[in-house]
């Protein structure tokens, strides 16, 4: 159960803004302080697994082979790509950039990823989208079934970002869940934990910001 000031923050937030006529996005803004964010041991870099998901369907893409490539199909992957789709996707820039647009979440056979780092580095890096490696005797299943309920969670280099936790048409206490998720996870991976958070807001996509911390 979520603490009752997340509830209603989130309900307030709700209530003030308008509805639109798409399922708006939920988001925290985090705003840290007292951090050299030059630093790469202070930054936030952290894959949370959210109790309630982001109340949409991840896109996820596979690099792998074989039966494990049938198996990520059968797990609801929406894409595999193969060896000789990798080696294409190395020389065409352009359809490489359309893919790490088109996908939310990548997993490869871990024989495939120095090529992915050395062909897509570049492109997928900085998306925050660098595949999470299957290692060999994990099922795909798992992995993918987890994916469709994780969000990456990346600082970079500012004292202030931003994280997806859901969408408005989801219940109120499974957002209010999944915020609380993140904050832990997120005060959990900071040098003074609490001390280095100045404050946190939920927000939709084109509506208002409420205080949470």
């Amino acid at each position: 159960m979520a603490d009752e000031t997340t509830v209603e923050a989130i309900e307030k937030l709700l209530a003030e803004s308008p509805d639109r006529k798409f399922p708006e996005g939920v988001e925290l803004a985090i705003n840290l302080k007292n951090l050299d964010m030059s630093q790469p041991k202070n930054r936030v870099d952290e894959e949370i697994l959210l109790p309630n998901g982001l109340g949409k369907d991840l896109r996820i893409a596979v690099f792998a082979k074989g039966e494990v490539g049938l198996q990520a199909k059968d797990a609801g992957a929406e894409n595999v790509f193969s060896e000789e789709d990798l080696a294409e996707l190395a020389e065409d820039k352009s359809r490489a950039r359309s893919v790490a647009n088109e996908y939310d979440f990548f997993i490869a056979e871990v024989q495939y990823m120095a090529q992915i780092g050395k062909a897509l580095g570049a492109i997928l890096g900085p998306r925050g989208k660098m595949p999470t490696p299957l290692p060999p005797g994990k099922n795909v299943g798992d992995l993918i079934k987890s994916a469709k309920g994780s969000i990456r969670v990346r600082s970079k280099d500012k004292l202030t970002f931003h994280v997806s936790v859901g969408r408005r048409d989801m219940d109120v206490q499974k957002l209010a869940e999944n915020v609380e998720t993140v904050l832990s996870r997120v005060e959990g991976s900071l040098e003074k934990g609490k001390h280095n958070i100045k404050s946190i807001y939920v927000t939709t996509t084109m509506g208002k910001s409420v205080r949470v911390l």
